[in-house]
């Protein structure tokens, strides 16, 4: 098979390790890819929220499956210009995307569907906003109702600390995402992510995963878009997986399908679990990033196999094998992340690091110049390692880290420290 995955991440890196494991891989190219991707795959420059460019270079290359790795593509309705074309494809449509690109319609798909999920309101302006957080008080949650690059949620624990994120949000800090808010009740307990395929009818649970969402150790600093995660997530236990199942999940894809817009990609299920009871925090329409390094790494060459039944509608056929180990990887970001930071910064000691099925280090935020790998983004780098123990994945990660010679980054150092 001839295949194209859409992204420049960590996730996109580590899909495509995955993928190019597995024999029925013959041509990988990646769009527009980094400089860790360029070493295992082609790398292609292509607009990728343009469905129509997509297609043609899809059809100019004989591409058989296309893999969408962001949300961005997805909410512009890229998959259904590649469906419509007849090209098969990873991802769900742009009306089914919605449950990630609008906040307010997630929570009228809960209510519809019974699932459990924080109260809410929803707004379209700032006076009213506030109000309604002077009456409520702190600790609360405000979210920008669009996508703003998993930077759009302030979990405020002062009423004054919210009502500046209101001022942000329609002072126009997030651009359109923010021109409506949703305000959530605060949720007490522990995060887990849960990704589960689906392709319309059948759901496939394909693992559980924490990741950490503050800059610094100690769970402190402003929140990112992750700077570290650890799979599997110890709270996710058999019984809470099933509750997520039977309680949200599946309530939520019927609903959908009522509506007339199935969905079929993966879905990306944030659940706060509390007396073993989880409720819904978000959807995502992709694979979390760095969650998706720790499902790759324990997925390895199998997960085409799986993207392509979900594709095809064949889910109900398949099955998941997973190792008895787990995975941990560590964000390496650049100094200043999440505000501004500099960019074009070189990184050194990567080519004495290990790569194999244990060991990798995932590039997000970076390029090549003169032969040199440097940073141009925030999440730079994602040192992802397996073992048997979490103990001896974090372990291995870490030492990797501690291996990379860049003093323009930083990392946390306590990774897994809920399940260690």
């Amino acid at each position: 098979m001839n295949i194209l995955i859409l992204g420049s991440g960590g996730r996109e890196h580590s899909l495509a390790w995955a993928v190019k494991q597995n024999p029925k891989c013959d041509r990988l190219i990646v769009a527009p890819g980094n400089a860790g991707i360029a070493q295992i795959a082609e790398c292609a420059d292509i607009n990728i929220l343009d469905g129509g460019a997509v297609a043609t270079f899809a059809e100019e290359n004989a591409i058989s499956f296309v893999i969408v790795g962001p949300e961005a593509p997805l909410a512009a309705g890229v998959a259904d210009r590649l469906r419509t074309a007849g090209i098969l494809v990873f991802g769900p449509s742009k009306a089914a995307a919605q449950l990630e690109a609008s906040k307010s319609f997630t929570k009228a798909i809960c209510d519809a569907a019974g699932a459990p999920t924080a109260a809410y309101a929803h707004f379209t302006d700032g006076d009213a906003a506030r109000a309604y957080i002077r009456a409520q008080g702190a600790p609360i949650v405000v979210k920008a109702d669009g996508l703003a690059a998993g930077k759009g949620v302030i979990v405020a624990m002062t009423e004054d600390e919210a009502l500046a994120a209101i001022d942000d949000m329609f002072d126009g800090s997030f651009g359109e995402a923010g021109a409506e808010v949703v305000i959530e009740e605060f949720m007490e307990g522990e995060e887990a992510s849960f990704f589960v395929l689906c392709d319309g009818k059948t759901i496939l649970p394909v693992g559980t995963a924490q990741d950490h969402k503050r800059a610094f150790d100690g769970d402190t600093g402003p929140n990112t878009g992750g700077m570290g995660a650890y799979s599997p997530a110890p709270v996710m236990t058999d019984v809470v997986t099933q509750k997520a199942l039977d309680e949200i999940i599946q309530p939520t894809m019927d609903e959908m399908a009522k509506r007339g817009t199935p969905f079929q990609g993966v879905l990306f299920v944030g659940l706060m679990i509390k007396d073993g009871q989880p409720r819904l925090v978000e959807y995502n329409v992709r694979f979390g990033d760095p969650e998706c390094q720790c499902l790759m790494m324990r997925l390895g060459g199998q997960i085409l196999d799986l993207l392509e039944a979900c594709a095809q509608e064949r889910l109900s056929e398949v099955a998941v094998n997973w190792a008895d180990d787990h995975a941990l990887s560590v964000v390496m970001a650049a100094k200043g992340y999440p505000g501004s930071y500099e960019k074009g910064t070189v990184i050194k000691g990567l080519e004495t690091l290990p790569e194999d099925s244990f060991n990798m280090v995932f590039h997000a935020g970076t390029a090549e110049k003169d032969g040199k790998i440097t940073a141009i983004g925030g999440r730079v780098l994602n040192i992802t390692a397996r073992g048997a123990t979490l103990a001896e994945a974090h372990k291995n990660a870490y030492a990797m880290a501690q291996s990379i010679d860049w003093d323009k980054g930083f990392y946390r150092s306590d990774i897994g420290w809920r399940a260690l």
